[in-house]
């Protein structure tokens, strides 16, 4: 299969619409426009939150072949949110997928379809399986990320807060490129050290640690250094460092905000301060001199806890568009076994019919079956020496035709229909 993982400087210069004249911040802008564009879309239609981001990774990788000015990215974006559907399992027909986009985009938007929608996504769907070459299976961070939380220990509520922030935060990744730059398992770690270092929770013992273990996470992932998660966290952080401009979601047909001025978020945005960190650097260099933790401090993230879907919203400048929570999950270990184990449970009973008593299966303590006498079987008959086929004796099996006797003429063959 094809290794879909970049390096961080071939996003920046050899994709194919830097090279086709777009400079990357309007890329960035067109990879998130079209990344909100798939989630919005999905909650609108009740989709699952994994159906939605495999639609995203679709739509990264596809812009890693091809480029914004030779495919609209909102025509992409419902096709890879109607290939998505159907890979994990939640189909939704094309043409509901075309109205509810219609629904979200504006007329000029809207007129990237072309005179038939349908049939200019169905077309780009058999150029989207070819250039993602059939490789349809996407791992998220969702998973990785319950795994981890069920072996961490600590205050429960504290954990659950943690947990549900590091959800958020993978959710809002999906608006940048690292799907294309890491694993999900590192995806994973990461925003979960992100989220403990925002929620001022420290993870102190783990299940499965060992003296080897430096961190909760060296047990899953070896040799990550914390500039590599570091790198990882800020590139979410400048999600909300951004100022929200009008095309980062799509504006419907009926707003009245399109030619007016935006307006500035409620909540200032967060002081990125310079920090230089290398994409991948290698084990064992130093960590740059406080420069995270300068950045974590003067956010001041604001933390609101949505009491109807029990989900945490996390809103630093930028309203999330997402509100999918996780799944209901049990942070608590499992406690150890005792040492004493229970006994199994018994042999189920057995059939209320008697054994079988023939021959060698007596039950034990029975007086034992006679043998059974021999008997005298008659002896077999002799085997005639000659038999009359077409004319040439041979010699017949027991039981068939007498012999023919001597002094008799064989009877002639048959004649022969042909």
């Amino acid at each position: 299969m094809p290794c879909w993982y970049y390096e961080k400087k071939d996003l920046k210069r050899e994709t194919p619409s830097i090279q086709d004249g777009i400079d990357y911040e309007t890329e960035s802008r067109y990879r998130k426009e079209g990344a909100r564009f798939i989630i919005d879309t999905g909650t609108k239609m009740g989709l699952r939150y994994d159906t939605m981001a495999t639609g995203v990774v679709y739509f990264h990788r596809f812009y890693m072949f091809h480029s914004f000015k030779e495919f609209p990215r909102y025509v992409t974006s419902c096709c890879c949110l109607f290939l998505a559907g159907k890979v994990e399992e939640t189909p939704k027909k094309c043409k509901d997928i075309i109205k509810v986009a219609k629904a979200s985009l504006s007329d000029a938007q809207f007129q990237q379809f072309g005179e038939d929608a349908k049939e200019e996504v169905m077309t780009l769907e058999r150029i989207l399986l070819q250039t993602i070459r059939f490789d349809l299976q996407v791992e998220h961070p969702y998973g990785y990320l319950i795994k981890y939380a069920k072996s961490l220990k600590g205050d429960k509520s504290k954990l659950q807060k943690m947990v549900q922030m590091a959800w958020t935060f993978v959710n809002d990744s999906l608006c940048t490129t690292l799907c294309l730059q890491w694993e999900p398992e590192i995806i994973a770690i990461a925003l979960m050290y992100l989220a403990g270092k925002l929620s001022k929770f420290e993870i102190q013992d783990w299940s499965g640690r060992q003296p080897r273990h430096l961190r909760w996470w060296d047990m899953f992932v070896e040799d990550i250094s914390l500039e590599i998660l570091e790198d990882i966290c800020h590139q979410v952080l400048d999600l909300y460092s951004q100022q929200p401009s009008r095309t980062d979601s799509p504006q419907g047909p009926n707003s009245q905000v399109q030619n007016a001025a935006p307006v500035p978020p409620k909540v200032a945005p967060a002081v990125a301060l310079p920090v230089t960190t290398p994409t991948k650097p290698a084990a064992g260099v130093a960590r740059p001199g406080g420069g995270f933790d300068q950045r974590l401090d003067a956010m001041q993230p604001k933390v609101e806890v949505a009491a109807a879907v029990g989900y945490v919203n996390y809103a630093m400048g930028v309203t999330n568009s997402v509100v999918v929570p996780p799944p209901n999950m049990n942070i608590n270990v499992a406690p150890p076994l005792p040492v004493q184990h229970a006994l199994p449970p018994g042999v189920p009973p057995q059939h209320t019919f008697p054994p079988y008593t023939g021959y060698g299966m007596m039950p034990p303590g029975n007086p034992p079956v006679p043998p059974v006498p021999p008997q005298a079987y008659p002896p077999p008959p002799l085997p005639p020496t000659q038999m009359p086929y077409y004319g040439a004796p041979y010699g017949a099996f027991p039981g068939q035709y007498p012999p023919v006797p001597p002094g008799v003429p064989q009877p002639p063959p048959p004649p022969r229909p042909y």
